[in-house]
């Protein structure tokens, strides 16, 4: 009987070992976030190592309060703005190396494929990089949440505005690929709604180098505006040799339907004057996203941080947030969670995820200073106006399945 007695008492003590270890080891876990950015391309400014650096900001951020105690760790890749590539390593860093979710994605074609592969292999994606409207429409996904703007977000504000202003033709310059496409399709519906025409369009290559065929053509058009439809550096040497051209002069209106403060900075208050825009977020609107870059800047070459790199920020904060409270690395668990807490940061302003992943958020046209009316290194912007969260972003599409 005792030998019974301690031979129970034995395998008991053991089998509380093994829960022990079991939870030492679950709790030492560490979790890990890929960014998939552009790193040397077109959209490196935008995105690219700035977006690391503000993961990192994040990550500090939440061991300071819900994150206490955890196990926090960035990947990074450069997803060369090709589908193939960043889908290539999204599925390594799924499959080998447990990577939870995944930040950034730039470019609107590998976010369309890396939405696929969450799809079927399960991990979270926050997009914060790339406009294509698809990722919460015929593409959305329970796990898939579109963070910072779209196509529709940028063509609600600036060609909903130009055009009820009298700008009524319209002609278009557009990246060929996925998220022109998208841009000039967007900008397009709205110049219509509002009473506009689109007379024409032409389209130039991703990285393109030489622009003078695609602006004459669009200054031939005699189109009150001439929007461009691409980003990165393809608006701003766009915009550079259209200045070059006199192209958007005299009774043309040349107008960047995406530009990021890296773009401005690149092109100089020279150039870039004048320009209006809609934008997710601007280091100088509050004090808080002041604190906020001032250090980003600190980190990161003296940059201020673009609306991406801040929507990158804001999307890893809110994940780790929704991994503390969750207490595991399911992601189905994880994804509902991200849908139930709140979203509340630095910077964003009255934020919430939709049913299908759009995270809505307030955004703002601004205008770009003068060189005579910039008073400090960055100051390029002023604000011209808010638009409300429920205005800025298209409304839910019943092409998405998660859209009841």
């Amino acid at each position: 009987m005792q030998k019974n007695i301690r031979a129970a008492l034995a395998m008991a003590a053991l089998s509380l070992t093994c829960i022990s270890a079991a939870v030492q080891a679950q709790n030492s876990d560490t979790v890990k976030i890929g960014i998939l950015t552009d790193m040397s391309g077109p959209y490196s400014a935008m995105g690219g190592q700035g977006s690391v650096v503000a993961a990192k900001l994040a990550i500090e951020d939440c061991l300071k309060a819900e994150c206490k105690g955890m196990k926090i760790e960035v990947l990074s890749a450069d997803n060369q703005n090709k589908p193939d590539v960043g889908v290539t390593r999204a599925r390594e860093w799924l499959d080998r190396d447990k990577v939870e979710a995944i930040a950034d994605l730039t470019n609107s074609s590998v976010a369309l494929a890396v939405q696929k592969l969450i799809k079927e292999k399960g991990g979270i994606a926050m997009y914060s990089g790339p406009a294509t409207g698809a990722l919460t429409t015929a593409e959305c996904a329970t796990n898939g949440f579109h963070w910072m703007f779209d196509t529709y977000s940028q063509a609600a504000g600036a060609a909903a505005a130009l055009t009820k202003l009298g700008n009524k033709s319209w002609y278009f310059v557009t990246v060929d690929y996925a998220f022109g496409h998208s841009l000039e399709k967007d900008a397009s519906d709205v110049v219509k709604a509002n009473g506009g025409t689109v007379v024409g369009s032409v389209r130039h290559p991703l990285n393109a180098s030489d622009f003078s065929s695609f602006l004459l053509q669009a200054q031939a058009s005699k189109a009150q505006v001439i929007g461009l439809a691409d980003g990165g550096t393809d608006v701003v040497n766009a915009i550079k040799q259209a200045r070059s051209f006199s192209v958007g002069d005299k009774n043309q209106r040349l107008v960047a339907l995406l530009v990021f403060l890296s773009d401005v900075h690149a092109l100089g208050l020279d150039a870039a004057q004048g320009l209006v825009y809609t934008d997710g977020f601007y280091w100088d609107y509050d004090e808080q996203t002041r604190g906020f870059s001032r250090r980003f800047e600190a980190q990161f070459k003296n940059n201020k941080p673009t609306m991406v790199q801040a929507g990158v920020y804001s999307s890893v904060y809110h994940f780790l947030k929704a991994r503390a409270a969750a207490k595991t690395s399911d992601w189905k668990v994880v994804s509902q969670k991200m849908r139930e807490i709140p979203i509340s940061d630095v910077v964003m302003r009255n934020a919430s995820i939709r049913p299908d992943g759009r995270v809505i958020h307030d955004m703002y046209l601004y205008q770009v200073k003068s060189p005579a009316e910039s008073k400090a290194p960055w100051d390029y912007l002023k604000l011209l106006s808010t638009i409300p969260a429920q205005q800025a972003f298209r409304p839910m599409d019943a092409a998405c399945p998660l859209v009841k």
